[in-house]
């Protein structure tokens, strides 16, 4: 029995989980660099959600170092970045490269080509959303993003 008043998730009759207590998964996964396949520079993920039937859902945290950003790459059912903290670029192939801060969101469309991640002075975090395809994947990879394009960054303002 738990001595917490507030303690939905069971009964205290029980040990068993009640009928209509709220659904919780703790987090057993550890916090993941991100492959050097998908990534430049140092990238930490944390497992937000997985997709689980009827869901397509799939969210991760996701940590980026100065400098470090995401490999080119595309969506089958688009993505939504929500910038957490620090500030991070972001750009959509044939666009400008933009500036991105907390708070900000960022949809990318499906299957638009493009790339994120820090400022080259400033870590970032962002919370990336996407929907699996009927494969069961978010995201198709490209080339990395050149130090060339990424340094065609303008001057970030705050």
């Amino acid at each position: 029995m738990s001595s917490d008043p507030w303690d939905i998730s069971r009964t205290y009759e029980s040990d068993d989980l009640r009928e209509d207590a709220i659904r919780i998964t703790r987090n057993s996964l550890e916090t993941n660099p991100g492959p050097s396949e998908w990534f430049t520079g140092a990238v930490y993920i944390d497992t937000v959600a997985t997709p689980s039937e009827p869901s397509r859902l799939a969210a991760s945290s996701v940590h980026f170092t100065p400098g470090a950003r995401t490999a080119w790459h595309t969506h089958p059912n688009g993505q939504t970045i929500y910038v957490t903290e620090g500030v991070g670029l972001c750009q959509r192939r044939g666009g400008e490269i933009e500036g991105i801060h907390p708070g900000d969101r960022v949809f990318f469309e499906p299957g638009e080509n493009h790339w994120h991640g820090a400022a080259p002075n400033r870590f970032m975090t962002h919370t990336a959303m996407q929907e699996v395809d009927d494969e069961g994947s978010p995201v198709k990879w490209g080339e990395r993003v050149s130090d060339e394009e990424y340094g065609a960054a303008p001057p970030i303002d705050r």
